[in-house]
């Protein structure tokens, strides 16, 4: 009797590993990149490069603690070109539509929300033009700013159908996004915009902790604080957090490195990006001489699908060459941007 159930025992493990093995070789079958051409250069790098990081027996392998990919937001991960940042969109709205704003908005800032919206002119990049953008939000607390975030990113996004803003993230991006963090990658957003709108922003469509979005930072004071410094004042149990009004630090270039550096503390082996702002951040990545590293650049070469600028495209495919970055081409690499049910509905 005993034996019989010990090898009735050893059917049931045999069978177990032997479903077990199927499933793992039928999960390994699975294209983790299926929104992207199989031709695409990017993908077959991307995938090379796992495989190796993953395996234990390659040389090249990776240490899941030391398995750091960096994402830039806008244009990389999430539509920039209709008609730009969202940060920015996001500033027009508060100053132009918000009814409990308007009547408060400076001369300066009416005129920056109206260049935007009337020409898409974005002021230039400033210590004092990103304090007039924070200005705006200032008095509110954490919470109430991010409910105001949300709320904006319901409406139908502009200049396509079947599109809420919110939702406007490029679908071939979030699967990479994805697959590294199934692969063991510790995934962050380094983004140029404000911290707490990418937070936001990013926290139903990427499956990342709000620890891993890293942006530029407004001040944040208690509300009980009123004019004492920092150093003076001791958060009560009853404090919530606000903004201050002002600009921190803009996270662009060289303070994308310096914000991994003091905020991660691990040099990255993958970062994407798609202008030169990125560029300090995906040569840093490629000046981690411990392990084998890629960045690539994506570039706004569709016109179809998407609100494309060839010129830039050209130039950033051009830096690509130069630094060794891999292009990525949104016209040619995707089977699709946003969805087959999302279209275009304005032509230039």
């Amino acid at each position: 009797m005993k034996k019989s159930r010990v090898f009735t025992t050893a059917i049931f493990v045999a069978l177990a590993l032997a479903l077990s093995g199927c499933a793992t070789r039928q999960s390994a079958n699975i294209d983790e990149m299926s929104l992207w051409s199989d031709s695409a250069p990017a993908k077959q790098a991307l995938k090379t490069f796992i495989a190796s990081a993953t395996d234990p027996t390659s040389a090249d392998f990776i240490a899941p603690e030391e398995r750091v990919a960096v994402f830039d937001l806008d244009g990389t991960l999430f539509l920039e070109t209709d008609p730009t940042y969202f940060d920015w969109t996001l500033f027009t709205h508060r100053v132009l539509d918000d009814a409990n704003f308007r009547s408060l908005a400076t001369a300066e800032q009416i005129a920056i929300a109206k260049d935007l919206r009337e020409k898409n002119k974005l002021p230039g990049i400033s210590e004092h033009t990103q304090n007039v953008a924070a200005q705006i939000y200032g008095g509110m607390t954490l919470a109430r700013f991010r409910n105001y975030v949300r709320v904006f990113m319901r409406e139908n996004q502009p200049g396509f159908t079947n599109l809420k803003r919110g939702e406007a993230f490029y679908r071939p991006m979030i699967e990479v996004v994805r697959m590294l963090v199934n692969k063991g990658f510790t995934v962050y957003v380094v983004s140029g915009a404000d911290r707490f709108i990418a937070r936001a922003l990013s926290e139903e469509m990427l499956p990342l902790p709000s620890r891993q979005i890293i942006g530029s930072d407004s001040g944040v004071v208690a509300s009980g604080q009123d004019s004492k410094a920092p150093l003076d004042y001791v958060f009560a149990t009853s404090d919530e957090l606000m903004l201050n009004g002002k600009n921190v630090v803009k996270n662009l270039q060289m303070n994308k490195t310096t914000a991994i550096v003091r905020e991660i503390g691990v040099t990255p082996v993958l970062a994407f990006g798609n202008t030169m702002s990125d560029a300090s951040m995906l040569n840093y990545t490629l000046s981690n001489k411990k392990h084998k590293t890629l960045a690539f650049m994506l570039l706004c070469d569709d016109l179809e699908r998407e609100y494309g600028n060839l010129e830039r495209a050209k130039d950033a495919r051009a830096q690509a060459q130069k630094y060794g970055w891999i292009p990525v081409s949104m016209k040619n690499d995707w089977k699709t941007i946003y969805g087959e049910n999302v279209v275009k509905t304005r032509q230039e």
